[in-house]
């Protein structure tokens, strides 16, 4: 074991966190993930970790869903000693993996699901590009991306999986139309076909999957219909996404849908407005920190998890985000990090 993981599991065992933790009670802890899998895999949480992680979450903090957060906030008051869970985009490794523990731990959740991603119509484009990559035949290929080129070497699943990391995020810096005409143009570039479904790897959960989830206590709510960055959109289009989602929502699981989570968690003033018009109440950034009742609901921060359960137990406590801002500047102001975001809150 490296050193720098040594001295971490040595401070997660001697309790070195708990200070941390005990200093952020006040506040409400909102957790993100995405991806779970059956076994260690890259990129995912294992039912292992998920399991390992509800377990201490369950003896140290009170496990809450989203709409009560929403109403303490707008009560002016959070409780302490909170924690919400919440996991993005629809996977039905959600369903398959994540649903049964959360119905074990008796833990509620929130999930965000992509409208044409459930509906059939379409799959993440960030899944596309891993797609690729995964799969062509090629060993370096020339790209382009908002003018900046990129030398993409493939020599192994390691390569690949960073190749298609680094190019996804220069995707998410260009137009949405842009971002889809490269895609296309890198399926003919590196010769792999893209279906026009999702393989199984990557595969939405279904309608009744959702419904189940739903009634379970793993309340369903709004992610866009595509999954675009709402940065990189018309006004139009991206009115149409939030509209589109909450209406294909509330039709399928016939109820209200007022929650919502920003694409990639990029948002800027004028999405925040746009997302109010359409009737949201409450919204999740990805800007990492706590939330207290001067929070603005449409722009709550959220800690993404860490397979690790050290890490795990040192993001969650406060701990790696003091770390940050004494290292780096732009974590002790948010906008620096994402120019795009306008209206965060000082932490």
């Amino acid at each position: 074991m490296p050193l720098k993981d040594a001295v971490l599991h040595a401070m997660q065992r001697s309790g070195a966190f708990a200070p941390f933790r005990l200093a952020h009670r006040s506040k409400t802890l909102i957790l993100v993930y995405h991806r779970f899998s059956a076994t260690d895999a890259p990129g995912a949480t294992s039912a292992r970790a998920f399991a390992e992680q509800l377990a201490y979450l369950r003896s140290r903090y009170t496990i809450v869903d989203l709409s009560t957060v929403l109403e303490q906030i707008e009560a002016g008051e959070t409780r302490p000693g909170q924690v919400a869970i919440t996991i993005d985009d629809g996977y039905r490794d959600t369903y398959a993996i994540a649903f049964p523990i959360l119905r074990h731990f008796r833990a509620p959740a929130t999930l965000f699901a992509v409208t044409d991603f459930i509906d059939g119509k379409s799959w993440l484009w960030t899944d596309k590009v891993r797609y690729l990559l995964t799969r062509t035949a090629a060993r370096s290929v020339p790209m382009v991306v908002g003018d900046v080129p990129i030398d993409v070497q493939l020599n192994g699943l390691a390569s690949r999986a960073a190749a298609a990391s680094r190019l996804n995020e220069a995707l998410k810096r260009v137009a949405n139309d842009t971002k889809e005409r490269i895609i296309t143009s890198m399926s003919s570039q590196v010769g792999v076909e893209l279906p026009a479904s999702p393989p199984f790897e990557f595969s939405a959960a279904s309608w009744d999957e959702l419904r189940e989830m739903d009634a379970g206590g793993i309340d369903v709510e709004s992610h866009t219909v595509t999954h675009p960055i709402a940065t990189r959109v018309t006004g139009d289009q991206l009115a149409g996404e939030l509209r589109q989602s909450r209406a294909r929502l509330e039709q399928m699981l016939d109820r209200p849908v007022t929650l919502f989570a920003y694409p990639n968690g990029t948002y800027d003033a004028s999405v925040r407005r746009e997302v109010e018009r359409a009737g949201y109440r409450l919204a999740v950034t990805m800007d990492p920190g706590f939330n207290d009742a001067s929070t603005d609901p449409l722009a709550l921060r959220r800690i993404h998890t860490e397979t690790d359960l050290a890490r795990f137990i040192q993001s969650t406590s406060g701990f790696e985000q003091i770390k940050n801002r004494l290292r780096h500047p732009s974590f002790r102001n948010p906008s620096l990090r994402n120019p795009q975001s306008a209206i965060h809150n000082p932490q």
